[in-house]
């Protein structure tokens, strides 16, 4: 875990969460495992506020607990997932994506989720049901029925998953066989950690849930309070037969789907849309079957991905086995051929993609900074692997000064590697070949630091931008709630002008410039995570290959 990782990590928990929560998952993240005597010593927070910020933790899955190194019987350690509280910046993609193919119910019920860490399918349901029917017109309710629907959707295209469940120190220490203790052993620590989902049998089986009604709309009224409170503790004491059983996102599956967009993306854009098209059926038709770490997908045959492919796309059948022999072809592989049978074997190639996916984001990094002539460079070496310093010049056709001042440019960036390989073993220069290349992962993960700093870089401006115009965007907030209340009481048109004029105009523009410059930094934030998702997953895949 870097410095970068901790200082994002950090912003990111004090945006969502608050000062306090972000001060001990930092303390954690830089300290490891430690018992709650030890956070409080050391952070200098209460008791109370450490167990409150720990609670808030471990319900958004960003922190685990297990018992001592000790063993049984010593204080339960706590450590933060980095990985976890990073996924924070993607929970914008993940509830665009969910709207893109559930629509808005499916949205509301992800959203609701990021929000709370996890909660039960019918308090997940009934929520949604009041938010929607509160956007409705007058008259017209969201049924529970719909949501439910929604919501068994996105389970069973695990989008969803059921939390495993929470196992107790004492309980599996009781499960645990008795062995005898050897002297001098320390006892093996009982974890409470919990499982990963996958391992749970009914990970992805939807309860039966008794929930019958519509979704109600909010009070206004001054008691509207004290009544939503009443429903609320009524509602609670009302049992629907999933007691106990909670839900969260998963995430894995989203990188996957992300990952697909990805491939057929840049198919598309290297080639069109109907090779891209039957990329995305062979990667739709190997979603259950391929294991997310594998290298590339099952074998699927020529005749099986004709028969699968969308009706609107009226390909006759030779055309299709040009447009595979084409991605074939290919020089990015994306699509391999693994046999002959069926009228031919095919996989996509997911690490090869991801490869050439992060290759072209280096490419365009050097690019943007140093300009097309470096780029052709970084390209060149990519390619060729070593070269000397004259073997550059020649290839990129670009004169010696210059090639030289921009390789030692790139070199000084630690973009390229040089690399000595003596003819004595003496190592005179005379006598040694000086040669220059491009490792791909170390710079990957290099470039991934760096936008790990960016993204803490923009998140920070973005907060000084609202800190320094709180006063306008307070008073904007006000006379907002005064409209809206005015015209929720039916106001006089006289009235409301006279509310909006309390905002003069040179504040409007200060208030317009700021909103168009904060939705740049959130625009650049996204932006900068779509890199930062291509260059974790091809890190990922290459470990798991090695």
């Amino acid at each position: 875990m870097t410095a970068q990782e901790v200082r994002l990590c950090g912003l990111l928990l004090r945006e969502h969460f608050g000062e306090v929560v972000a001060k001990v998952g930092t303390h954690l993240l830089r300290g490891g495992a430690q018992n709650l005597r030890i956070i409080i010593h050391e952070t200098g927070i209460s008791l109370d506020l450490v167990k409150k910020s720990l609670c808030v933790l471990v319900q958004h899955g960003a922190c685990v607990f297990s018992s001592g190194r000790k063993g049984a019987g010593s204080p339960t350690e706590y450590r933060t997932s980095c990985d976890r509280i990073l996924r924070i910046l993607r929970y914008p993609r993940y509830i665009y994506t969910t709207k893109t193919l559930y629509g808005d119910t499916g949205e509301l019920i992800v959203e609701e989720l990021l929000q709370r860490g996890h909660m039960t399918m019918s308090s997940t349901v009934m929520t949604v049901a009041d938010r929607l029917t509160q956007n409705m017109e007058d008259g017209h309710c969201m049924d529970y029925g719909e949501v439910s629907n929604a919501f068994s959707k996105l389970v069973e295209t695990h989008f969803l998953q059921r939390c495993p469940p929470m196992v107790v120190a004492g309980a599996a220490a009781s499960a645990a066989p008795a062995t005898p203790a050897t002297p001098g052993t320390p006892a093996a620590p009982v974890s409470t950690a919990p499982p990963s989902p996958e391992s749970f049998p009914d990970c992805y089986k939807v309860p039966h849930v008794t929930l019958v009604g519509r979704g109600k709309r909010q009070l206004c009224s001054e008691d509207g309070e004290d009544q939503r409170n009443a429903k609320k503790a009524k509602m609670d004491s009302q049992t629907h037969g999933d007691e106990g059983i909670c839900w969260q996102v998963n995430f894995e599956r989203f990188h996957l789907h992300f990952r697909d967009q990805a491939i057929i993306s840049a198919v598309a854009n290297k080639l069109d849309q109907t090779s891209s098209e039957i990329v995305r059926t062979m990667l739709r038709m190997s979603e259950v079957t391929t294991s997310p770490t594998a290298t590339c997908t099952k074998p699927l045959s020529a005749n099986e991905i004709f028969r699968s492919l969308p009706p609107s796309y009226n390909i006759a059948r030779p055309i299709v086995d040009q447009y595979l022999t084409l991605l074939v072809d290919d020089p990015m592989e994306f699509v391999g051929k693994a046999g002959e049978s069926g009228g031919g074997m095919y996989v996509v190639n997911l690490h090869r993609a991801l490869t050439n996916l992060a290759r072209a984001t280096l490419e365009s990094v050097v690019q943007e900074r140093f300009g097309s002539r470096s780029a052709r460079i970084f390209r060149l070496l990519l390619r060729k692997r070593h070269l000397e310093q004259k073997q550059v010049e020649d290839f990129a056709m670009i004169p010696a000064k210059e090639a030289k001042d921009m390789l030692y440019t790139l070199l000084a960036q630690n973009l390229v590697q040089l690399q000595e390989i003596p003819k004595t073993p003496d190592f005179a220069p005379s006598r040694t070949f000086y040669l220059y290349t491009v490792n791909q992962l170390p710079t990957a993960r290099m470039l991934l630091q760096n936008c790990y700093k960016t993204v803490a870089n923009l998140i920070e401006r973005r907060l000084f931008e609202s800190k320094e115009s709180k006063r306008l965007l307070e008073k904007s907030q006000r006379i907002e709630a005064i409209l809206a209340s005015l015209q929720a009481s039916g106001a006089e048109p006289e009235q409301l002008t006279e509310v909006e004029e309390m905002i003069t105009a040179t504040e409007k523009q200060q208030l317009e410039a700021l909103r168009l410059h904060i939705n740049k930094l959130d625009s650049a934030e996204n932006q900068v995570d779509e890199s930062i998702f291509l260059l974790e997953s091809y890190i990922n895949s290459t470990a798991s290959t090695s």
